[in-house]
Protein backbone atom coordinates (compact mmCIF):
# COMPACT_ATOMS: atom_id res chain seq x y z
CA UNK A 1 0.00 0.00 0.00
CA UNK A 2 1.66 3.62 -0.79
CA UNK A 3 0.97 6.04 1.72
CA UNK A 4 0.95 9.86 0.78
CA UNK A 5 4.43 11.48 1.83
CA UNK A 6 2.44 13.89 4.19
CA UNK A 7 1.37 11.12 6.50
CA UNK A 8 5.20 9.64 6.57
CA UNK A 9 6.53 12.42 7.51
CA UNK A 10 4.11 13.31 10.47
CA UNK A 11 4.27 9.57 11.72
CA UNK A 12 8.18 9.82 11.80
CA UNK A 13 7.92 12.57 13.78
CA UNK A 14 5.28 10.97 16.55
CA UNK A 15 7.55 7.97 17.13
CA UNK A 16 10.52 10.99 17.60
CA UNK A 17 8.10 12.38 19.80
CA UNK A 18 7.20 9.17 21.85
CA UNK A 19 10.78 8.34 22.35
CA UNK A 20 11.00 11.85 23.88
CA UNK A 21 13.03 13.33 21.07
CA UNK A 22 10.61 16.39 20.26
CA UNK A 23 11.87 19.68 22.55
CA UNK A 24 9.59 22.11 24.43
CA UNK A 25 9.21 25.37 21.52
CA UNK A 26 9.20 22.70 18.59
CA UNK A 27 7.37 23.51 15.44
CA UNK A 28 3.97 21.91 15.43
CA UNK A 29 3.07 18.71 13.89
CA UNK A 30 1.13 16.64 12.21
CA UNK A 31 -0.72 14.07 13.92
CA UNK A 32 -2.55 11.20 13.20
CA UNK A 33 -5.79 11.51 15.40
CA UNK A 34 -7.53 14.78 15.92
CA UNK A 35 -8.93 14.84 19.75
CA UNK A 36 -11.42 17.31 21.18
CA UNK A 37 -13.58 17.22 24.55
CA UNK A 38 -17.00 17.87 23.43
CA UNK A 39 -17.63 19.54 26.82
CA UNK A 40 -15.76 20.77 29.60
CA UNK A 41 -15.60 18.51 32.36
CA UNK A 42 -16.93 19.46 35.80
CA UNK A 43 -15.62 17.59 38.48
CA UNK A 44 -18.98 16.42 41.37
CA UNK A 45 -19.28 14.77 44.47
CA UNK A 46 -20.96 11.89 44.77
CA UNK A 47 -22.46 9.29 47.17
CA UNK A 48 -19.86 7.06 47.54
CA UNK A 49 -17.80 9.35 49.03
CA UNK A 50 -15.49 10.55 45.94
CA UNK A 51 -15.57 13.07 43.35
CA UNK A 52 -16.01 12.48 39.41
CA UNK A 53 -15.67 13.71 36.12
CA UNK A 54 -17.97 12.66 33.41
CA UNK A 55 -16.73 13.57 29.58
CA UNK A 56 -16.54 12.83 26.16
CA UNK A 57 -13.42 12.76 24.23
CA UNK A 58 -13.88 13.03 20.39
CA UNK A 59 -11.24 11.20 17.95
CA UNK A 60 -11.00 11.07 14.50
CA UNK A 61 -8.69 8.64 12.06
CA UNK A 62 -7.12 11.25 9.83
CA UNK A 63 -5.10 7.63 8.22
CA UNK A 64 -5.93 5.90 5.51
CA UNK A 65 -5.54 2.47 7.90
CA UNK A 66 -6.69 1.12 11.21
CA UNK A 67 -6.16 2.32 14.55
CA UNK A 68 -6.07 0.41 17.74
CA UNK A 69 -5.74 2.22 20.81
CA UNK A 70 -4.10 0.40 23.80
CA UNK A 71 -3.41 2.68 26.26
CA UNK A 72 -4.92 6.35 27.26
CA UNK A 73 -3.82 7.65 30.57
CA UNK A 74 -5.78 11.17 31.73
CA UNK A 75 -2.81 13.44 33.34
CA UNK A 76 -2.53 16.59 35.33
CA UNK A 77 -0.69 18.09 33.30
CA UNK A 78 0.37 20.95 35.71
CA UNK A 79 1.36 18.73 38.07
CA UNK A 80 2.18 15.76 35.81
CA UNK A 81 0.20 13.28 38.00
CA UNK A 82 -2.14 10.47 36.18
CA UNK A 83 -5.74 10.61 37.10
CA UNK A 84 -6.25 7.11 35.56
CA UNK A 85 -5.37 4.85 33.47
CA UNK A 86 -7.61 2.67 30.53
CA UNK A 87 -5.86 -0.23 29.19
CA UNK A 88 -7.34 -2.19 25.79
CA UNK A 89 -9.78 -3.95 27.25
CA UNK A 90 -11.60 -0.86 28.89
CA UNK A 91 -10.72 1.13 25.76
CA UNK A 92 -12.95 -1.95 24.43
CA UNK A 93 -16.52 -0.99 26.12
CA UNK A 94 -15.49 2.82 25.91
CA UNK A 95 -14.13 3.69 22.19
CA UNK A 96 -17.89 4.40 20.22
CA UNK A 97 -17.39 4.74 16.52
CA UNK A 98 -19.50 7.22 15.19
CA UNK A 99 -20.90 8.00 18.72
CA UNK A 100 -23.01 5.12 17.97
CA UNK A 101 -24.05 3.51 21.60
CA UNK A 102 -23.48 -0.33 21.47
CA UNK A 103 -21.18 -0.49 18.54
CA UNK A 104 -17.55 0.07 21.33
CA UNK A 105 -14.65 -1.40 19.80
CA UNK A 106 -10.98 -0.16 20.00
CA UNK A 107 -10.12 -0.23 16.46
CA UNK A 108 -10.76 2.85 14.64
CA UNK A 109 -11.36 2.14 10.43
CA UNK A 110 -8.95 4.40 8.15
CA UNK A 111 -10.68 8.24 8.17
CA UNK A 112 -13.38 7.20 11.27
CA UNK A 113 -14.73 9.25 14.02
CA UNK A 114 -15.23 7.93 17.44
CA UNK A 115 -16.16 9.24 20.91
CA UNK A 116 -14.94 8.05 24.09
CA UNK A 117 -16.79 8.58 26.85
CA UNK A 118 -15.14 8.77 29.68
CA UNK A 119 -15.37 8.36 34.00
CA UNK A 120 -12.42 9.76 36.88
CA UNK A 121 -13.59 9.01 40.04
CA UNK A 122 -10.65 11.09 41.19
CA UNK A 123 -9.05 9.39 44.53
CA UNK A 124 -9.97 10.65 47.94
CA UNK A 125 -7.92 13.76 49.33
CA UNK A 126 -6.41 14.25 45.89
CA UNK A 127 -7.00 18.14 44.54
CA UNK A 128 -8.94 18.27 41.30
CA UNK A 129 -7.19 19.29 38.54
CA UNK A 130 -7.63 22.89 36.68
CA UNK A 131 -6.82 21.36 33.49
CA UNK A 132 -6.31 17.81 32.03
CA UNK A 133 -4.89 15.99 29.22
CA UNK A 134 -4.59 12.76 27.34
CA UNK A 135 -1.82 10.19 26.19
CA UNK A 136 -2.99 7.85 24.15
CA UNK A 137 -0.69 4.99 22.42
CA UNK A 138 -2.26 3.33 19.61
CA UNK A 139 -0.58 1.02 16.43
CA UNK A 140 -1.19 2.37 13.57
CA UNK A 141 -1.57 0.32 10.45
CA UNK A 142 0.37 2.40 8.14
CA UNK A 143 3.53 2.16 9.78
CA UNK A 144 2.48 -1.21 11.72
CA UNK A 145 3.67 0.33 15.28
CA UNK A 146 2.54 1.97 17.95
CA UNK A 147 2.90 5.87 19.03
CA UNK A 148 2.28 7.82 21.85
CA UNK A 149 0.72 10.71 21.48
CA UNK A 150 -0.82 14.02 23.94
CA UNK A 151 -4.37 15.38 22.62
CA UNK A 152 -7.06 16.57 24.15
CA UNK A 153 -6.16 19.56 26.40
CA UNK A 154 -9.18 20.75 28.39
CA UNK A 155 -9.81 23.06 31.21
CA UNK A 156 -11.93 21.34 34.32
CA UNK A 157 -14.78 23.73 35.59
CA UNK A 158 -14.22 24.90 38.64
CA UNK A 159 -17.99 26.10 39.42
CA UNK A 160 -19.62 24.11 42.49
CA UNK A 161 -22.40 22.38 41.11
CA UNK A 162 -25.88 23.87 41.81
CA UNK A 163 -27.56 22.53 44.81
CA UNK A 164 -31.18 21.47 44.82
CA UNK A 165 -34.09 20.40 46.70
CA UNK A 166 -35.96 17.01 46.86
CA UNK A 167 -38.33 16.18 43.74
CA UNK A 168 -40.10 13.31 45.47
CA UNK A 169 -41.29 12.77 48.70
CA UNK A 170 -41.40 10.11 51.21
CA UNK A 171 -38.90 6.83 50.75
CA UNK A 172 -37.85 4.04 48.45
CA UNK A 173 -36.80 6.05 45.71
CA UNK A 174 -34.24 4.06 43.44
CA UNK A 175 -31.87 6.23 41.36
CA UNK A 176 -32.28 4.55 37.62
CA UNK A 177 -29.34 5.21 34.99
CA UNK A 178 -27.81 7.71 36.94
CA UNK A 179 -24.25 8.82 37.28
CA UNK A 180 -21.44 7.58 36.25
CA UNK A 181 -21.56 4.54 34.12
CA UNK A 182 -24.93 3.25 32.87
CA UNK A 183 -24.63 3.74 29.57
CA UNK A 184 -28.66 5.25 28.37
CA UNK A 185 -28.27 8.79 30.15
CA UNK A 186 -24.60 9.03 30.13
CA UNK A 187 -23.91 7.96 26.53
CA UNK A 188 -26.68 9.49 24.81
CA UNK A 189 -24.89 12.15 22.54
CA UNK A 190 -26.99 13.38 20.26
CA UNK A 191 -26.48 15.46 16.84
CA UNK A 192 -29.08 18.15 16.75
CA UNK A 193 -28.89 20.86 14.41
CA UNK A 194 -25.00 20.34 13.42
CA UNK A 195 -23.65 20.05 16.69
CA UNK A 196 -23.58 17.24 19.47
CA UNK A 197 -25.26 17.30 22.82
CA UNK A 198 -25.43 15.45 25.63
CA UNK A 199 -28.63 17.23 28.14
CA UNK A 200 -28.28 14.12 30.16
CA UNK A 201 -25.21 13.26 31.37
CA UNK A 202 -26.03 13.30 34.98
CA UNK A 203 -29.75 12.25 34.29
CA UNK A 204 -31.44 10.21 36.64
CA UNK A 205 -34.61 7.93 35.98
CA UNK A 206 -36.36 7.43 39.32
CA UNK A 207 -38.55 4.84 40.28
CA UNK A 208 -40.03 3.55 43.92
CA UNK A 209 -39.81 0.30 45.37
CA UNK A 210 -42.55 -1.21 48.09
CA UNK A 211 -41.43 -2.67 51.68
CA UNK A 212 -40.64 -6.69 49.36
CA UNK A 213 -38.23 -4.20 47.12
CA UNK A 214 -40.72 -4.14 43.87
CA UNK A 215 -41.10 -1.93 41.32
CA UNK A 216 -44.43 -3.29 40.31
CA UNK A 217 -47.15 -5.32 41.71
CA UNK A 218 -49.39 -7.18 38.89
CA UNK A 219 -49.86 -7.00 35.60
CA UNK A 220 -47.00 -4.92 34.25
CA UNK A 221 -48.49 -3.43 31.41
CA UNK A 222 -50.49 -1.36 32.76
CA UNK A 223 -49.00 2.10 33.88
CA UNK A 224 -50.95 2.66 37.42
CA UNK A 225 -49.18 -0.73 38.63
CA UNK A 226 -45.76 0.63 38.92
CA UNK A 227 -45.12 2.46 42.67
CA UNK A 228 -44.08 5.47 41.63
CA UNK A 229 -47.15 6.23 39.29
CA UNK A 230 -49.07 9.13 39.71
CA UNK A 231 -46.78 10.78 42.93
CA UNK A 232 -46.16 14.52 42.81
CA UNK A 233 -43.52 15.99 41.29
CA UNK A 234 -41.79 18.92 42.92
CA UNK A 235 -39.89 21.82 41.86
CA UNK A 236 -36.31 21.25 43.03
CA UNK A 237 -35.72 25.11 43.76
CA UNK A 238 -37.60 28.31 43.04
CA UNK A 239 -37.86 28.94 39.47
CA UNK A 240 -39.86 29.89 36.21
CA UNK A 241 -41.56 27.69 33.82
CA UNK A 242 -39.99 28.23 30.59
CA UNK A 243 -40.98 24.92 28.88
CA UNK A 244 -44.30 22.61 29.15
CA UNK A 245 -46.59 20.22 27.83
CA UNK A 246 -49.67 18.13 28.96
CA UNK A 247 -51.68 16.78 25.94
CA UNK A 248 -50.01 12.90 25.32
CA UNK A 249 -50.89 9.50 26.62
CA UNK A 250 -49.46 6.63 28.74
CA UNK A 251 -46.98 4.64 26.90
CA UNK A 252 -47.47 0.84 27.55
CA UNK A 253 -44.74 -0.68 29.74
CA UNK A 254 -42.01 -3.07 28.37
CA UNK A 255 -40.72 -1.38 25.42
CA UNK A 256 -39.76 1.79 24.29
CA UNK A 257 -42.34 3.31 21.58
CA UNK A 258 -41.32 3.03 17.82
CA UNK A 259 -41.17 5.85 15.18
CA UNK A 260 -42.04 8.14 18.33
CA UNK A 261 -40.99 11.87 16.93
CA UNK A 262 -38.21 13.87 18.44
CA UNK A 263 -40.67 16.55 19.93
CA UNK A 264 -42.51 13.53 22.65
CA UNK A 265 -39.32 12.55 23.45
CA UNK A 266 -39.78 13.36 27.26
CA UNK A 267 -43.62 13.55 27.08
CA UNK A 268 -45.48 15.37 29.11
CA UNK A 269 -42.98 17.87 31.02
CA UNK A 270 -41.82 21.16 32.51
CA UNK A 271 -38.20 22.55 32.22
CA UNK A 272 -37.22 25.22 35.39
CA UNK A 273 -35.55 28.49 34.75
CA UNK A 274 -33.87 28.19 38.21
CA UNK A 275 -31.24 31.00 37.25
CA UNK A 276 -27.30 31.48 36.69
CA UNK A 277 -27.82 29.52 33.80
CA UNK A 278 -29.01 26.11 35.31
CA UNK A 279 -32.45 24.85 33.90
CA UNK A 280 -34.35 21.73 35.16
CA UNK A 281 -36.17 19.15 33.14
CA UNK A 282 -38.66 17.18 34.35
CA UNK A 283 -40.35 14.29 31.90
CA UNK A 284 -42.95 11.64 31.03
CA UNK A 285 -45.42 13.12 33.54
CA UNK A 286 -49.23 11.56 33.63
CA UNK A 287 -51.50 12.42 31.17
CA UNK A 288 -53.14 15.90 32.25
CA UNK A 289 -51.25 16.49 35.20
CA UNK A 290 -48.86 19.30 34.70
CA UNK A 291 -50.21 21.80 37.09
CA UNK A 292 -48.18 25.31 35.82
CA UNK A 293 -48.03 26.69 32.13
CA UNK A 294 -45.71 28.85 30.41
CA UNK A 295 -44.59 31.89 32.54
CA UNK A 296 -45.35 30.79 36.09
CA UNK A 297 -43.11 31.46 39.16
CA UNK A 298 -43.05 28.57 41.16
CA UNK A 299 -41.05 27.77 44.49
CA UNK A 300 -39.16 25.29 45.86
CA UNK A 301 -41.41 22.07 47.31
CA UNK A 302 -44.12 22.75 45.03
CA UNK A 303 -46.17 20.18 43.00
CA UNK A 304 -45.68 20.57 39.27
CA UNK A 305 -47.23 17.08 37.99
CA UNK A 306 -47.12 13.71 38.15
CA UNK A 307 -45.39 10.64 37.61
CA UNK A 308 -46.24 9.03 34.29
CA UNK A 309 -45.19 6.78 31.74
CA UNK A 310 -45.78 9.77 28.40
CA UNK A 311 -43.06 10.01 25.98
CA UNK A 312 -40.05 7.70 25.37
CA UNK A 313 -40.48 5.54 28.13
CA UNK A 314 -40.68 1.70 28.58
CA UNK A 315 -42.05 1.85 32.68
CA UNK A 316 -43.65 4.79 34.73
CA UNK A 317 -41.10 6.88 36.27
CA UNK A 318 -39.22 10.41 36.21
CA UNK A 319 -36.51 11.29 34.16
CA UNK A 320 -34.76 14.71 36.03
CA UNK A 321 -31.76 16.54 34.93
CA UNK A 322 -30.20 19.64 34.84
CA UNK A 323 -28.50 21.52 31.64
CA UNK A 324 -27.25 24.77 30.25
CA UNK A 325 -30.34 25.45 27.33
CA UNK A 326 -34.25 25.37 27.29
CA UNK A 327 -34.45 22.49 25.26
CA UNK A 328 -34.24 19.07 27.23
CA UNK A 329 -32.24 17.59 24.33
CA UNK A 330 -29.98 20.28 22.29
CA UNK A 331 -28.72 21.33 25.42
CA UNK A 332 -25.20 20.11 28.06
CA UNK A 333 -25.82 18.48 30.62
CA UNK A 334 -24.79 19.71 33.57
CA UNK A 335 -24.13 18.39 37.40
CA UNK A 336 -26.02 18.89 40.68
CA UNK A 337 -26.39 17.87 43.99
CA UNK A 338 -29.25 17.05 46.79
CA UNK A 339 -29.28 19.17 50.11
CA UNK A 340 -30.08 16.51 52.20
CA UNK A 341 -30.93 12.46 51.75
CA UNK A 342 -30.69 8.99 53.26
CA UNK A 343 -29.12 6.17 51.70
CA UNK A 344 -30.63 3.02 52.90
CA UNK A 345 -29.65 0.75 50.43
CA UNK A 346 -28.01 0.15 46.85
CA UNK A 347 -28.79 -2.66 44.20
CA UNK A 348 -24.96 -3.83 43.55
CA UNK A 349 -26.34 -6.32 41.62
CA UNK A 350 -26.26 -3.92 39.21
CA UNK A 351 -28.46 -3.07 35.80
CA UNK A 352 -29.63 -6.31 34.84
CA UNK A 353 -30.94 -6.76 38.14
CA UNK A 354 -33.14 -3.69 38.11
CA UNK A 355 -33.82 -3.94 34.66
CA UNK A 356 -35.60 -7.47 35.72
CA UNK A 357 -37.37 -6.02 38.63
CA UNK A 358 -38.79 -3.09 36.11
CA UNK A 359 -40.06 -6.05 33.55
CA UNK A 360 -41.05 -8.60 35.84
CA UNK A 361 -41.91 -7.12 39.39
CA UNK A 362 -39.15 -9.30 40.78
CA UNK A 363 -38.07 -7.50 43.88
CA UNK A 364 -34.09 -5.46 43.94
CA UNK A 365 -31.35 -7.27 44.87
CA UNK A 366 -30.60 -4.53 47.46
CA UNK A 367 -27.37 -4.03 49.59
CA UNK A 368 -28.01 -2.47 52.92
CA UNK A 369 -26.15 0.39 54.18
CA UNK A 370 -26.01 -0.01 58.23
CA UNK A 371 -26.76 2.27 59.35
CA UNK A 372 -28.31 4.00 56.87
CA UNK A 373 -26.39 7.02 55.12
CA UNK A 374 -27.78 10.94 55.42
CA UNK A 375 -25.85 12.57 52.94
CA UNK A 376 -25.57 16.41 52.26
CA UNK A 377 -24.27 18.22 49.09
CA UNK A 378 -23.61 15.37 47.17
CA UNK A 379 -24.78 13.08 43.45
CA UNK A 380 -26.92 9.77 44.66
CA UNK A 381 -25.06 7.75 42.11
CA UNK A 382 -26.52 4.75 40.18
CA UNK A 383 -28.99 2.18 41.89
CA UNK A 384 -28.81 4.27 45.20
CA UNK A 385 -32.53 4.10 46.94
CA UNK A 386 -33.29 6.73 48.56
CA UNK A 387 -35.27 8.19 51.05
CA UNK A 388 -36.00 12.47 51.01
CA UNK A 389 -36.38 14.37 53.92
CA UNK A 390 -40.22 14.43 55.30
Amino acid sequence: MRVPVWVVSALVLLLMLSSGARAAGDEPMLTPLVAEIIAPPYVVPGSDGKRHMVYELALTNITSGDVRFEKLAVVDPDSGKVLAVLGPDELAQRVTPGASRGKETRVLSAYQFAVIFLHIPLPEGMAAPARITHEITARLAVIDAEVTMTLGDSTVVSTPPVVLGAPLRGKGYAAGDGCCDSIRHVRALLAIDGKFHLAQRFAIDWEQIDETNTLVAGDTKIPANYHIYGKPILAVADGTVVATRNDLQDQVPGALPENLPLDEADGNFVVLDIGSGHFVNYAHMRPGSVKVKLGDKVRRGEQLGEVGNTGNSQAPHLHLHVMDGVSPLASNGLPYVFDSFTIPAVDEAGTEDFDKAEATGSPLTLTPRVPPRTLENVLPLDLSIVDWPQ
